[in-house]
């Protein structure tokens, strides 16, 4: 794919009409945590790229592969290099997701985790969701027209055959950097009308249309936000056993992705 972000609007345009009829060959999956990312990495088979092609310094890690036809990179953002922790959060997804898609030119992307879901709209631990919409729930600016930039509304890549034949849930998806939820994000995530919540897809989503890549959301459920066990416990007790669910059903995407056009997923 020619590079991204250096081209008239119109041609940019013709090329992504053009790739829609065209198989995908080149996919990015983004994961914000490691312990999200090695499951996709060990059955995949793919190896750490050394030279990530990144700006030197970066924690970053690129891992790369092939399957089937399909070349396969997978990003994440590596731990804090003061703290040792797992970069999560809005900042460091917008980061990688811009520098990957600059270096590596895929066809499309996929923001794959695990997020928190609500009972009320029928989600349940280990659910696996695609997203339909991303949006954030903690840019509040009263302000005519900025209330809607911080919203940050952004659909996802439609993909109806890919959500008929893995009989995936739907739901939207609701970003913001706190893994607890406030008043203020609480009445924010209801009118986004979220079905799920995460702390980095919405970033991921508005990396991705401003150069003009197609993304798609996968999240596997790990807490119930508007259950009764703290969020923190429930998340950490879920968490290896919902990764392995999601890495299954990413495996499945990537299977009905394959020979496949962005048009006929």
């Amino acid at each position: 794919m020619a590079p991204h972000g250096d081209k008239s609007d119109a041609a940019e345009d013709a090329m992504v009409a053009g790739a829609e009829k065209r198989p995908v060959s080149s996919v990015l999956i983004v994961i914000a945590m490691q312990t999200e990312a090695l499951p996709v990495v060990h059955k995949f088979n793919l190896t750490e790229v050394p030279d990530s092609g990144f700006p030197k310094g970066v924690p970053w890690v690129r891992y790369h592969g092939f399957y089937k036809d399909l070349e396969i990179n997978l990003v994440w953002p590596g731990k804090d290099q003061c703290l040792g922790v797992d970069s999560v959060g809005t900042v460091p997804a917008s980061l990688v997701t811009y520098a990957a898609i600059q270096a590596l030119q895929p066809d499309l992307i996929i923001n794959a985790g695990t997020a928190g879901g609500f009972k009320e709209k029928g989600a349940c631990i280990g659910d696996v969701y695609l997203a339909s919409d991303v949006a954030y729930h903690d840019r509040r600016i009263p302000i005519p027209v900025f209330d809607l930039y911080g919203v940050g509304l952004k659909p996802a890549c439609s993909t109806p055959s890919l959500q008929k034949e893995l009989d995936l849930k739907v739901g939207k998806l609701s970003t913001g950097n706190s893994l607890d939820m406030s008043p203020q994000d609480e009445a924010s995530i209801i009118a986004n009308d979220a079905t799920i919540k995460d702390m980095e897809g919405a970033a991921v989503a508005y990396v991705a249309e401003m150069l003009k890549v197609p993304a798609i959301f996968v999240k596997a459920v790990t807490d119930i936000v508007d259950g009764e066990k703290p969020t923190a416990e429930e998340f950490m007790q879920n968490l290896v056993a919902v990764t392995a669910a999601l890495e299954q059903k990413v495996t499945k995407v990537i299977d009905f992705i394959n020979g496949k056009c962005l048009s006929d997923i």
